[in-house]
């Protein structure tokens, strides 16, 4: 049997601003590439224009900066001010040294700066910066409402981020959000090719298809944040893409 998914990186996205309706953009950029929703499709949605629709926008020149943060900013050599957001993003900083800062974002994610970017995005007076979405999950069932209600097919919907990982130099994509989607899919009990039941095993299904619409993306200036996918076929039961996080006390790095 062949199998096969497809890729397409929607054309013509403008620069998104706050307040900008961002199913409106994801219709127009379908519309530029002619392709008709089908069900089954999954829309990938870069991080970054959900964040800056959301007005997400935080300007460093008004933070001031913490004891704590002034210490933290001594080793790692960052601005204190920057320290001082990620430490208001965050629950618990984790690892800190010359220029790395890895703490427990609010919303469960391990991750560097709590994922506060400064790329790709206007600075105005040099401090401006952009944090990630409230509730990812929650803009991914918005949207995929929107868009169902309107084109009367069943979507999955994700909302990507590029992460670092463990044991592994660079950068992939991960699913911040998910709706539609078997996000982790449990294959305990499912036999292997020799009937052997499986044990341990499960699939990060989101971050997987996370992780191939970054390829059509790109990491710097290709301006292409919306990726339309077809040929995903998974029925496994939906969940958010909160199932990818690993609780604490499960987790050896912690």
């Amino acid at each position: 049997m062949t199998r096969s998914i497809t890729y397409t990186a929607l054309p013509d996205i403008p620069l998104v601003q706050p307040g900008d309706d961002v199913c409106d953009v994801i219709k127009a950029g379908l519309a530029a590439a002619g392709i008709a929703l089908l069900g089954g499709d999954v829309i990938v949605i870069a991080q970054k224009i959900i964040s800056k629709s959301e007005n997400r926008y935080l300007n460093l020149n008004d933070l001031v900066p913490s004891s704590n943060a002034l210490e933290i900013a001594a080793v790692t050599g960052k601005d204190p001010r920057l320290v001082e957001a990620v430490l208001s993003e965050s629950t618990e900083v984790l690892r800190i040294k010359k220029n790395v800062m890895v703490v427990a974002h609010r919303r469960g994610w391990v991750m560097a700066n709590a994922g506060i970017d400064e790329s790709n995005i206007a600075h105005g007076d040099g401090g401006q910066v952009l944090l990630l979405p409230a509730d990812p999950d929650a803009s991914c069932a918005a949207i995929r409402a929107r868009l169902e209600a309107e084109f009367k097919v069943a979507l999955g919907i994700i909302i990507n981020d590029s992460f670092g990982r463990a044991w592994r130099n660079g950068v992939v994509g991960v699913a911040l959000g998910a709706a539609g989607i078997s996000s982790l899919q449990s294959l305990i009990g499912s036999p292997d090719l020799f009937g052997r039941r499986m044990k341990v095993t499960e699939v990060a299904i989101a971050d997987e298809l996370a992780a191939a619409a970054s390829l059509v993306m790109g990491q710097g200036a290709e301006g292409l944040p919306v990726v339309h996918v077809r040929g995903f076929r998974n029925r496994a039961p939906d969940n958010a893409a909160a199932a990818l996080i690993r609780p604490r006390d499960q987790d050896m790095f912690r």
